[in-house]
């Protein structure tokens, strides 16, 4: 017994050797505001009724109770014998990141979750009974323009996770939200245009995080701030000194003047420039 108990004291004396302690060396400050005023396609309206018709099907939803938003969050919901479930495909496009997705890349996220539905035959069947006859065209048409990412973007297939309010964009210690960690911007790197330059730096050389305001080809050169570590210029943006959001800001950034939107950069601003560096020709 002895010998027994000496054995589990060593082994346990061992593991306690091999904890380690971690830290993030580089904070972020992050966007948490809404969404910027737009208008509600009907695409969109339709996703979000059917995506709050089939979450009331699911008596154990680990998010509940609602009322939700609806988190662009890549989600697929899909129905098998027992019933709804919701899952979740790799990456989600954020509406504000659509303007600098390539519909190539969009396009891999609606192959994957065509398969995924294809798995489930009683998916498409169910959307249509809750008056969702959407679904078949949107997995079935390649995604090759803009209006098709934007299509995709406000779809059940996308902007379909349910979230409450706290969950969604809550900040500690009230709520934890998926988007203070910043998942939504590392996925916007994985089907933005190779061209676009998601992560700029600022004249200190710290990262910032951009994505255009305007649909390629627009001409318009303005970008949005999405997070910025909090010791650039930059997170003044984003955060007032009392640590809210800061919805409108007068003031001069790294030398530019700001707009009333303090999030949106001007085309003239070096981070604007950077961001678009490479889709502009370079003179010889």
């Amino acid at each position: 017994m002895k010998t027994t108990s000496g054995n589990q004291n060593t082994a346990a004396g061992q593991a306690a050797a091999d904890t380690h302690t971690e830290h993030e060396n580089h904070p972020w400050t992050i966007s948490v505001a809404d969404h910027p005023q737009r208008t509600d396609s009907p695409g969109y309206k339709a996703s979000r009724a059917l995506m709050n018709k089939l979450v009331d099907t699911v008596g154990d939803w680990t998010f509940s109770p609602g009322p939700y938003q609806d988190h662009h969050g890549g989600g697929v919901w899909v129905k098998d014998h027992d019933g709804w479930m919701c899952l979740l495909t790799l990456m989600g496009v954020e509406w504000s990141a659509q303007f600098c997705a390539d519909p190539a890349k969009v396009d891999q996220i609606r192959q994957l979750a065509a398969r995924v539905v294809a798995a489930f035959p009683d998916t498409l069947p169910g959307y249509a009974s809750f008056g969702y006859h959407d679904g078949e065209d949107l997995l079935n048409t390649p995604i090759q323009t803009a209006e098709q990412v934007a299509n995709w973007t406000d779809s059940i297939f996308n902007a379909s996770v349910p979230l409450p309010a706290g969950t969604h964009s809550g900040v500690l210690p009230t709520a934890a939200g998926y988007h203070h960690y910043p998942k939504p911007i590392v996925d916007i790197d994985y089907f933005r245009f190779d061209d676009f330059n998601l992560f700029v730096q600022d004249s200190n050389g710290l990262s910032v995080a951009v994505v255009p305001v305007a649909p390629r080809g627009s001409g318009d050169g303005r970008v949005r701030v999405l997070a910025a570590h909090p010791d650039s210029p930059y997170a003044r943006h984003l955060v007032a000194p009392s640590g809210g959001h800061r919805p409108e800001m007068s003031g001069e950034s790294e030398g530019l003047a700001v707009e009333k939107d303090s999030a949106v950069l001007p085309a003239g601003d070096a981070l604007a420039q950077q961001a678009f560096r490479r889709q502009q020709r370079i003179p010889a």
